[in-house]
């Protein structure tokens, strides 16, 4: 009987602490809206005067991006015989944008969201955070393989740069050694990892993550690569919304100014601490499309334009999708 009360205490205080968690992440994106309510306004007044038809494809292009998430994240499931409804994943993946971006804490925050709900609909804790991991270790090596096909493209336009090639090269070998630790934490185990880095709160919680995944999935070579082939799809998605921005505004660019653009920004945003990439993102963002020959005030109105269909508008679905999980877990 005791041991029954102990775990309905405990099992209140953790739905009282997710619950907290939610609410949090809510208060602070209407505290993100607020402060940055004139790129909100901004985007709204590019939009009047844009290419109706660009714009469509910029939203369905975008729309594709948080489909394809959760073609991922199907898949990492169904390899671990754990379905989920593609309706709920496609969901789920606009209330961690929600979560990731208004508490940018390397992403924990979406994490968390991600875990929970995968829980909540049924999937083992372990196939979640698996399903996570696999995510994880995709999207590093797609950015790596697209950081590497910048490098390229700058060479072959004569766009190459020591600041260029420097930054590119040191996010490869960023990109590659996470999936790597990952890979290597899970067969090694814990036991490998220094003591000085165990002290460390948010790495110890790291690794107990990663040790509850199961390793025939995180080994599973196949799925790697497919998640892998659809991370990539995405990025090409992102590069197709930075160029009909552009056409929106009836700028005629290279489509490799719109990847450029679109990968260094986001490369800068990944080994930047600013949250949410505000400011570094549009800063590279515009410099590569100059770099590219793309006039000075376009560059400006079309990463505008792309920051508010990546960024500001997926925060308004997302935060509806979160309200009703906060609303789901105080019942």
């Amino acid at each position: 009987m005791a041991a029954s009360e102990q775990h309905i205490e405990a099992r209140d205080v953790v739905s009282s602490w997710r619950s907290w968690l939610l609410a949090g992440l809510l208060l602070a994106g209407l505290l993100a809206a607020v402060l940055h309510w004139g790129d909100v306004k901004r985007f709204a007044a590019l939009v009047v005067h844009a290419e109706p038809v660009w714009l469509i494809v910029a939203a369905v292009l975008q729309l594709g991006t948080y489909a394809g998430l959760a073609a991922q994240w199907g898949l990492a499931l169904r390899n671990g015989h754990s379905g989920v409804r593609p309706r709920e994943l496609f969901r789920l993946t606009l209330a961690k944008h929600f979560a990731d971006q208004v508490v940018p804490t390397a992403g924990v925050s979406g994490n968390v969201v991600l875990v929970d709900r995968l829980m909540r609909l049924g999937v083992r804790r372990g196939k979640a955070v698996a399903t996570l991991l696999l995510q994880i270790i995709a999207y590093y090596v797609s950015y790596a393989l697209g950081a590497l096909w910048v490098l390229i493209v700058l060479w072959w336009k004569s766009r190459m740069s020591l600041l260029l090639g420097g930054a590119a090269v040191l996010f490869v070998v960023v990109a590659t050694g996470i999936p790597a630790a990952i890979l290597w934490l899970q067969r090694r185990g814990r036991d490998r990892i220094p003591a000085l880095v165990m002290g460390w709160s948010k790495a110890r919680r790291f690794f107990e993550l990663v040790g509850e995944a199961p390793g025939e999935m995180l080994r599973d070579r196949s799925l790697i690569a497919w998640l892998t082939v659809l991370n990539a799809l995405v990025f090409l998605a992102d590069t197709g919304t930075m160029h009909a921005c552009l056409l929106a505004l009836g700028v005629h660019a290279p489509l490799s100014a719109s990847y450029v653009a679109f990968m260094m920004a986001s490369i800068a945003v990944i080994l930047g601490p600013v949250p949410m990439g505000l400011g570094s993102f549009e800063a590279v963002s515009i410099a590569m499309l100059r770099l590219f020959g793309v006039p000075f005030e376009a560059a400006i109105s079309a990463t505008l334009m792309f920051r508010g269909f990546t960024l500001w508008l997926p925060l308004i679905p997302g935060g509806i999708f979160l309200r009703k999980e906060l609303k789901a877990q105080a019942r």
